[in-house]
């Protein structure tokens, strides 16, 4: 089994404090991992965990592709046209066409608008549109659907499903029902 994302025996806590964990997980190509729990459970840790952007209190994590992480707070900037903010990500990232990614989240016509007239949904759509890079076979989603409407949901929905037919993976850390078939799911509970 090719996995594109590993972890073993990890912890993973807040100043000292352990907040899951010892967890092993391993995902290959086309799988899929929802994690759910409370507030403060440590969805969020467990999701910069496996972006390397916390160190664990033990354990290891072993990406073995390219990801894409997109986090509570969507990273646009309000005096960057919404172009511009997808063209900054493009360029750092160093993958993907924004006039592509644009249409697929329905922003194609807001390209030239600055970012602080984008609704809150809007602006979520924008961080999902750097996110959902298929040059990126591992996606990790926190509350990817915050600000959403039904018919975003939808197109996430349907761009999780392409990404996964085509040998991507994502983990999904959510409070809310997203269509994730066939996914692990991961119930981390405050200890």
């Amino acid at each position: 089994m090719n996995r594109l994302l590993e972890a073993e025996g990890l912890v993973g806590g807040r100043s000292g404090h352990t907040l899951f964990g010892p967890l092993d997980l391993a995902l290959a190509a086309g799988g899929a991992l929802r994690v759910t729990g409370g507030n403060g459970s440590g969805k969020s840790t467990l999701l910069r965990l496996l972006a390397g952007l916390l160190d664990p209190m033990s354990g290891v994590v072993r990406a073995n592709a390219a990801l894409r992480y997109l986090g509570h707070h969507d990273a646009v900037k309000p005096s960057f046209t919404v172009a511009e903010n997808l063209i900054f990500w493009r360029r750092f990232n160093g993958s993907g066409s924004s006039a592509s990614a644009l249409a697929a989240v329905g922003l194609d016509r807001l390209a030239a608008t600055p970012a602080r007239y984008l609704s809150a949904g809007q602006r979520r759509r924008l961080a999902l549109a750097r996110t959902l890079d298929p040059a990126a076979p591992i996606w990790l989603l926190d509350e990817p659907t915050n600000g959403l409407d039904a018919a975003s949901i939808a197109m996430l929905e349907a761009a999780l499903a392409r990404h996964r037919g085509a040998g991507g993976i994502a983990v999904v850390a959510t409070h809310a029902a997203i269509l994730l078939p066939e996914a692990q799911t991961l119930e981390l509970g405050l200890t």
